[in-house]
């Protein structure tokens, strides 16, 4: 028997070899963190669910105007002058119209007409104002919301404010400015400072140097307050650029899309249509340039022509009065019709020249084509020219005189002519751009935000940052939750104590009745006494079976008891563990060696006074100090009174003197201490017993703590026997490691 419990004993003192490092993730230990902390995760998913509920329906309603425009090849052309308006087609794609649409000469011309470098809107009331607002329905015109919570400065629905003009110096702009309304439709402008600027009435225009502003309307109580901000024409026009969304529907269609996204419907479909309509007024005048270039140059020529016209006529009349009504003869008559049909046609062709040096150059062969029909023309007028050298000299000036009226008559109305069929092309131009659909505004249903899937992503967002958090958590947590981690630095794990929720009820017990009332029965506190079935106890027997072959080899019956922290249950394993020893039948002292902070005797409803401080200091004997704990074979030392040098009362001869006393009246001695990496006092006490324990907490104790415990212990020349691992939880995370069963007796 003896060499059975002795080759048992080097069995539990041989180290375990420590356990390889793995990178491997267990995913089973991973899904178990999470259900360990599934109530966290639900608790976080909720109040981001219910923060995306919130934003959903308190955030602002956008909505969306949509208008539709058709781009076409090729302008239309006026009934009876095709050949005349082809001149000035010009073909459009659907790319380059979206560009020049979106232009900044476009924007900029919807802004300044609409005002849109002044922002003006009310005071709201924060978080629940915007709804509020958005939500009052009015039953009339001109009604207006009640105030609520006598904040009458904010606007709660109704209240408009129209601002035609609104101008500050350039330092101001992007400033915001409140508007103040008063009675009698009187309005007041303060900055940022509240300090006046401007006072006046609606529709008064108000001028105080560079400040100047004009109300058109105003609907609003008395105290109403608004924000106005004058904002850069620039950054306004760059800021609706990037808005509104342009698109050709389909490849090649030449129909485009506009859209554009505001709060404000109205506002929405004004802008929109207004840049439409630009951009169309635009295209129509770009498509009808030609024709007004050509027109502005024949209007300039008319005036000209017509006084040469009228000069010439003078001039015929006058040779005719002196001549005495002369004819030209039919001969003269027949050259003459050729003169003029050869300066009208002369004529045609250099408008023809002018109207092609303005769209091509002189090396292009239609340009080179039209200067050889002018040089023929040129060619047969000169031939003309020496048969009327021919004639009579009187012949010859009346032809050249009638000429010169023939010629600017006829040259007079095919100008005259042309100006008037230029003019109606250019009247008639269209356009190759048409507005298909105005803008129109979905009120029933905005397009932001989207409540059902901010909900659903909020929702989403909450569970995974939960999981997040419960991943760091678990990563960066270093609390050693497997012995086998402790065995693999070479300790032993004597008992692994299951976490007791009913040691925490009767905790709490103990602490309500202390407050109140004095408990009259011993060890009310011991968990051992309370419930002897619990698994914790349970543990701990399997723990006294453990060190009955441990100690077998030990110099003394003394346990010391310590932990590398506090808050690991030094005292809980100590107490319960004396209880338990007791009640097989050992007659045991539990002492509190814990002179700064034992509370052993609280446990036991002891006074701390006449304890162990008390004998180490020499003022009461060894007797006094052994008090009866109320378990039988159970006898307590309590700590006493805190003295202020503990460890050196533990280094005196009284210490040793006190345990070669008690060894010999009891069987098992246990000696709870302070934890060791805190103060040298376990180190101390352990130099004197024969066998010494390690209390670790599951969770609580990293792995490098204990290594550093037990070298503390060495350095000492305190040999650790082994760990007892408390306070095991049942995790998900843990649970195929966790073996502990309850196996009561059937009543």
């Amino acid at each position: 028997m003896s060499v059975q419990t002795s080759t048992l004993a080097e069995k539990m003192k041989t180290p375990t070899p420590r356990l390889e490092d793995s990178n491997e993730i267990d995913l089973l230990a991973l899904l178990g963190s999470l259900l360990d902390r599934k109530y966290f995760i639900a608790i976080i998913t909720f109040l981001f669910t219910l923060a995306g509920i919130s934003y959903a329906m308190l955030a602002t309603p956008i909505y969306q105007a949509t208008a539709m425009l058709q781009v076409e090849d090729g302008s239309a052309s006026v009934p009876g002058f095709d050949d005349m308006a082809g001149l000035f087609d010009s073909a459009s794609k659907s790319t380059t119209e979206i560009e020049l649409l979106k232009s900044r000469s476009v924007i900029g011309e919807a802004v300044d007409s609409l005002h849109l470098t002044v922002v003006a809107k009310p005071k709201l009331f924060p978080v629940i104002g915007a709804r509020a607002f958005r939500k009052f329905i009015p039953q009339e015109d001109g009604f207006l919301a009640e105030p609520k919570y006598g904040a009458t400065s904010y606007a709660w629905g109704g209240e408009i404010l129209d601002v035609f003009r609104f101008e500050v110096p350039n330092h101001s702009i992007n400033s915001e400015f409140t508007l103040v309304t008063g009675a009698n439709d009187k309005i007041t402008l303060l900055n940022s400072d509240g300090v006046v600027l401007l006072t006046g009435k609606v529709g008064e225009e108000l001028v105080k140097g560079k400040y100047k502003l004009t109300v058109r309307s105003l609907n609003a109580r008395t105290g109403t307050e608004f924000i106005l901000t004058k904002k850069y024409r620039l950054n306004t026009i760059l800021d609706l650029q990037n808005k509104i969304s342009a698109s050709e529907k389909g490849k090649d269609s030449g129909i485009i899309n506009l859209s554009y996204q505001h709060p404000k419907p109205k506002q929405a479909e004004a802008i929109l249509n207004e840049i439409a309509g630009i951009y169309v007024r635009r295209n129509v005048e770009r498509n009808s340039a030609e024709a007004k270039k050509s027109l502005d140059f024949l209007q300039v020529q008319l005036p000209q022509i017509k006084q040469d016209l009228e000069a010439s006529e003078a001039r015929f009349n006058e040779y005719q009065k002196n001549q005495k009504s002369i004819n030209i003869t039919l001969e003269t008559q027949a050259v003459l019709e050729q003169i003029v049909d050869l300066e009208t046609t002369l004529q045609e062709l250099e408008l023809k020249r002018l109207e092609m040096s303005r769209k091509f150059k002189r090396e292009h062969p239609s340009y080179q084509g039209l200067l050889e029909q002018i040089s023929t023309v040129i060619n047969q007028k000169e031939q003309l020219a020496a048969k009327v050298n021919e004639l009579p000299e009187t012949q010859q000036k009346l032809l050249r005189l009638t000429r010169d009226v023939e010629v600017g008559n006829e040259i007079y109305m095919l100008l005259l002519g042309k100006t008037q069929e230029l003019d109606i092309v250019r009247a008639g131009t269209v356009g190759n751009v048409r507005i298909v659909d105005f803008a129109e505004v979905n009120r029933t249903e905005a397009v932001k935000p989207k409540k059902a899937l901010i909900v659903v992503l909020a929702t989403m967002l909450g569970g995974m940052l939960a999981i997040v958090i419960v991943f760091i958590q678990k990563f960066m947590s270093k609390g050693v939750e497997d012995p086998a981690e402790i065995e693999a630095i070479g300790l032993s794990v004597y008992a692994s104590v299951p976490f007791s929720d009913f040691q925490n009820k009767i905790s709490g017990l103990y602490k309500f009745r202390k407050g109140r009332t004095k408990n009259t029965s011993k060890g009310k506190g011991i968990l051992a006494v309370e419930n002897p079935a619990d698994l914790s106890i349970e543990a701990l027997r399997s723990l006294r079976t453990s060190l009955h072959f441990a100690m077998l080899e030990a110099k003394n019956n003394i346990i010391a008891i310590s932990g590398p922290s506090p808050t690991v249950g030094k005292s809980f394993i100590s107490a319960n563990l004396a209880v338990i020893l007791a009640q097989s039948g050992k007659k045991v002292l539990l002492i509190d060696a814990d002179m700064r902070k034992g509370y052993m005797q609280k446990l036991f409803d002891l006074k701390w006074e006449d304890g162990l401080s008390d004998y180490l200091s020499g003022r009461l004997p060894l007797a006094q100090t052994i008090k009866k704990s109320g378990v039988e074979n159970l006898h307590i030392i309590s700590r006493g009174m805190v003295p202020p040098n503990p460890s050196e009362l533990l280094m005196q001869p009284r210490f040793a003197e006190l345990v070669s006393k008690v060894t010999e009246f009891y069987d098992l001695i246990l000696i709870d201490t302070p934890p060791v990496l805190a103060v040298t006092d376990a180190a101390i006490v352990g130099s004197h017993a024969g066998t010494m324990l390690l209390v670790t907490r599951f969770g609580q104790n990293h792995i490098r703590e204990i290594e550093l415990t037990r070298s503390r212990f060495e350095q000492n020349g305190v040999d650790v026997k082994g760990v007892v691992f408390n306070g095991v939880m049942k995790k998900a995370s843990n649970a195929y490691g966790y073996y502990n069963y309850e196996y009561k007796s059937d009543k």
